[in-house]
């Protein structure tokens, strides 16, 4: 069928957008181009931009996109060289950071050459777990409470039967919750190199269909029951952790605060303290720190992250000290970041070149080992951006840095 008769077809209403493909032999090149002249005759106007770009988008097929209509080009600039002192990141490392805001790599790479000059961030996993929590409904409270025992007593059961299909998958943990008949079983589970949320939730199912089959009173109501939590900032992810919880820290000697930063660790300490725990405490804030979701919202983008885990993955602590010999002491605190180096969009070829530039393409020599090294990279590039715009701040730089960077001065 020619473009104009099935342009034609979709404008009578007789095929939908997104059936285009069945009539094309599933070109998702082509149909993103009818889709496109579609638009263009329809709403009488051009798009010239949307349909210029490298990658397949039949890669894309019932995996990362539907109803396509081309690719949205994001400038994409290097941070770095910024060292750091890993467990699984050991080096030096380049930062790609994908971003519309001016100034903004600038100042991270002011961080990373702050870190490097200074000997390098030392960063450490604390935890690693990607958590589903689905909500069953019984008939009391006492029958909550023992379905949350059965449930403990019948853990290995439940673990086999979530870990099947996967050698990657882990079931670590089951913590149950309880309000009135309704309880919440947050599942924490490993997930190798993956991000692992759609490993969880395929996993969950099949324990939940375990417990309701052996638990004939426990109703399933929704496989995801909210207390994850997923794609929303929240206490239970602040306090327990989701995805990659990670520390990094580095302290930066008081001349090259001076000569770097241009000022001094005690004018950084008290912009870091009032500004970023005493004012976000006020707010009642889940990000005390001064741009955290600047830095990951750049990585996630370059590296074909989950956009929307960016509400997550950014609240965070940085905090900032005066140490014993007088040097400026800063580290950053990320509870809950939710990363991967294999599934989504970091298969799309010019994420999988950004995450070949850190040394994260794909998965590991051992299962979770390039996750854990891009979790390190990005908290070490957290802590750069804090540290460049914590001293902006103490220095009276900030407005004149975007005034020349972010204005096209």
């Amino acid at each position: 069928m020619e473009t104009e008769d099935l342009i034609e077809k979709i404008r009578s209403g007789e095929i939908k957008l997104y059936e285009i493909e069945k009539f094309i032999n599933n070109d998702v090149n082509k149909a993103s181009e009818i889709r496109r002249k579609f638009l263009e005759q329809e709403l009488n106007i051009k798009l010239d931009h949307l349909g210029k770009y490298s990658i397949d988008l039949n890669q894309t097929f019932n995996k990362n996109i539907e109803n396509a209509i081309g690719c949205v080009q994001i400038p994409v600039g290097i941070a770095g060289p910024l060292k750091i002192n890993g467990e699984y990141a050991k080096g030096l490392f380049y930062v790609p950071l994908a971003t519309t805001e001016g100034a903004l790599v600038a100042s991270v790479n002011r961080g990373c050459s702050v870190i490097t000059s200074s000997g390098g961030a030392f960063t450490k996993i604390l935890y690693d777990k990607m958590t589903r929590a689905p909500l069953f409904k019984v008939k009391n409270i006492s029958e909550a409470i023992r379905l949350t025992q059965w449930v403990k007593e019948n853990f290995d059961e439940i673990k086999r039967k979530f870990e099947e299909g996967s050698r990657h998958l882990k079931l670590i943990n089951i913590q149950p919750w309880i309000i009135g008949r309704n309880v919440w079983l947050r599942f924490e589970a490993q997930t190798g190199d993956a991000m692992g949320m759609n490993m969880v939730t395929i996993a969950t199912e099949r324990a939940c269909n375990y417990i309701t089959e052996n638990f004939k009173e426990a109703k399933l109501v929704a496989l995801s029951g909210n207390l994850c939590t997923d794609k929303k900032p929240g206490a239970i992810n602040w306090l327990l952790g989701r995805g990659k919880t990670v520390l990094a820290e580095v302290t930066v000697p008081r001349e090259i605060v001076k000569e770097k930063l241009k000022t001094t660790p005690e004018e950084a300490q008290e912009v870091a303290f009032k500004k970023n725990i005493l004012a976000s405490a006020f707010a009642h804030s889940y990000g005390l720190n001064a741009h955290i979701a600047n830095i990951i919202a750049a990585v996630f983008l370059a590296t074909g992250q989950d956009a929307a885990q960016i509400t997550e993955s950014s609240m965070g602590i940085s905090y900032a000290e005066v140490n014993e010999e007088g040097n400026l002491y800063v580290s950053v605190y990320l509870p809950s970041l939710e990363i991967g180096t294999v599934g989504g969009g970091t298969g799309l070829p010019t994420q999988k070149e950004s995450l070949r530039i850190l040394g994260c393409e794909g998965g590991g020599k051992e299962s979770g080992e390039n996750a854990k090294k891009f979790a390190e990279i990005i908290a070490a590039t957290v802590l750069a951006g804090e540290i460049s715009l914590l001293a902006a701040l103490a220095a009276g730089h900030l407005a004149k840095a975007h005034i020349r960077l972010g204005k096209g001065k």
